[in-house]
């Protein structure tokens, strides 16, 4: 039957097998994507069972990077890549230069000629857009400097591959003709023209997009939005990302990933951002998971018994080679040792382009089918690693921010702005107040009403922003994720009068609603959710209130109602 709907089989057996894999890979407390990269081992061509096939498995992974860039552009604006234009570009070229030449040096080991050193380091030197996204989001570390940088980093990254896959053909052909000699001037001049070319029409994309995108992609939601119809919306948004990347890539040259995030920034000045930020959510998710399982089908576990020396040296290049010339780069460019050392752990991997720049130079003769095998493996196993090395980061974030020195000047004279950083788990020394766990749209109006009351109120903020609090009162700011215990215990409930979990996550307010009933059985705790199950979820974990907001505007409205509908049901005087 899968030979008959391989599109289906890929989708159900995929998600599936990734689904219970994403489980038990939770249940042992490592991330999920070990167990999405372990089911697309499962159904690949290695692996005795079912086959998926590759190439529908590959297009699917696609459009989840479409998908995800746009998302990302969504909560990024020119002006947030302009801020750190500074750093990204200088480190990203850097970083990628260095890690070049490693990836040169080892291919020379390998035995391989100095055009396939040249292929191959490239290579080992691009970092996975995906990966280090998914990662930024799971930490909620998008909308910070770090992840500012870190995005600029990767659309620098992108600019450098698209230039690499255009280049190829023409570097082949300088390399060798059908007789295996040079092919003189010509190729030079042809490689300095679809240089330039290839520049011209990403500044003809770009500039498109601000001028007329800018204009008529918020003009065409707007007039979605104003129909009522969610599903049109809905609609609407998927389009934009995916009709403007497929413009991007088959008009002006430019990848997928890079036309969707354009897209995506172009509609993040547009009051309808964070509406269809929401509305591709769950499709985003999904094709995420696909993309992960796409790649675990390519590896060949073989390569681990028939190349060790290669593939260590490969993880060598790209685990500590990279992260330490990014963190060193950064470290020059004046930013702190937090920064520096988040953005070197997450581009401690590779990932997408790669495979692609390996499967184009392999079919022009210029690289060996065996760098695929180092290259998969080595992606394999270091984005197993990547939620590891970032949790290590994170426990040892308090140590760096203690000990970091006056950071050093940067080399382009601007001093960069600096990042709001947690100070610490100080537990707090109010008594008798209220722990408001969460600051965004709801959090703020519970936040704004407590102070009128003069509350002392505590308030647990996991992202990296301004928490704009308001006047009147005592209120403190504790940094960090309260589903954390360390976080929980420096908030004191043990003197607290009340928590209320204002975070919309169901499951992460679960985790602290539990915990908060373990340390203080009599707390008084009060919970917000999105659905039923999310109510019957947290009271299950121990909230004594759960308020779901379409209860309540049903309730809010039956009270302006109830009026009116008693005042009809009142027999009129005879």
């Amino acid at each position: 039957m899968h030979n008959e709907a391989p599109l289906i089989s890929i989708v159900v057996i995929g998600i599936g097998l990734a689904f219970l894999l994403g489980t038990l890979a939770n249940r042992l407390r490592t991330s999920p994507l070990a167990g999405y990269l372990v089911a697309g081992i499962a159904v690949g061509p290695f692996t005795p069972g079912f086959v998926a096939d590759q190439a529908l498995a590959l297009q699917l992974a696609e459009i989840g990077e479409i998908l995800l860039m746009f998302g990302v552009g969504l909560h990024f604006s020119v002006k947030d890549l302009l801020s750190v234009r500074a750093v990204a570009i200088p480190g990203a070229i850097a970083q990628v230069g260095v890690a070049s030449v490693l990836g040169f040096g080892l291919a020379l080991l390998l035995g391989w000629p100095p055009s396939a050193g040249i292929v191959f380091g490239l290579c080992l030197a691009v970092a996975s857009t995906v990966v280090l996204l998914r990662t930024l989001q799971e930490r909620r570390l998008v909308d910070t400097r770090r992840g500012h940088i870190a995005v600029g980093w990767l659309v620098t990254q992108d600019l450098i591959t698209v230039l690499a896959l255009v280049l190829l053909p023409a570097f082949a052909a300088v390399t060798h003709d059908a007789a295996g000699h040079a092919s003189g001037p010509a190729g030079t001049e042809a490689i300095l023209r679809t240089v330039a070319i290839t520049l011209g029409k990403v500044a003809a994309f770009v500039a498109l997009m601000l001028i007329v995108g800018r204009r008529a992609i918020p003009a065409v939601l707007h007039f979605v939005a104003h129909t009522g119809s969610r599903e049109l919306f809905r609609l609407s948004v998927l389009s934009v990302a995916l009709v403007v990347a497929w413009v991007a890539t088959e008009v002006f040259g430019v990848s997928f990933a890079l036309g969707a995030f354009v897209a995506g920034m172009v509609l993040s000045e547009s009051q309808l951002s964070q509406r269809a930020a929401e509305e591709t959510l769950p499709l985003r998710d999904a094709f995420a998971v696909l993309f992960f399982v796409s790649v675990g089908m390519l590896f060949d576990p073989s390569v681990l018994i028939k190349a060790p020396f290669g593939l260590i040296a490969a993880m060598v290049v790209v685990g500590i080679g990279t992260p330490v010339t990014t963190f060193f780069v950064l470290r020059r460019l004046g930013e702190s040792w937090v920064t520096a050392a988040t953005i070197a752990v997450g581009l401690a991997q590779v990932g997408e382009f790669s495979f692609l720049l390996a499967d184009l130079g392999i079919a022009l003769n210029v690289l060996p089918r065996a760098a695929r095998d180092l290259i998969l493996g080595t992606s394999i196993l270091l984005i197993l690693a990547n939620p590891l090395l970032f949790a290590l980061i994170e426990r040892a974030r308090p140590w760096l921010e203690r000990h970091d020195p006056i950071p050093v000047p940067a080399l382009t004279g601007e001093t960069p702005a600096p990042e709001p950083e947690p100070v610490g788990l100080q537990p707090t020394l109010l008594a008798d107040h209220v722990v408001l766990v969460g600051f965004g749209r709801v959090g703020r109006l519970v936040a704004d009403e407590l102070a009128r009351h003069e509350a002392p109120l505590l308030v647990i903020e996991a992202g990296e922003g301004d928490v704009p609090l308001p006047e009147g009162g005592t209120i403190e700011v504790l940094r960090g994720n309260a589903a954390d215990p360390a976080v929980l215990a420096a908030a004191n409930l043990q003197a607290a009068r009340l928590l209320l979990v204002a975070i919309p996550d169901a499951f992460e307010a679960g985790q602290i609603v539990e915990q908060a009933r373990a340390l203080r059985p009599d707390l008084r705790i009060i919970a917000r959710a999105h659905f039923d199950a999310a109510v019957e979820h947290l009271s299950r974990h121990g909230a004594n209130v759960v308020v779901m907001g379409e209860r309540e505007i049903a309730r809010s409205m039956l009270d302006w109602a109830r009026p009116a509908v008693t005042s009809a049901d009142t027999p009129s005087a005879a």
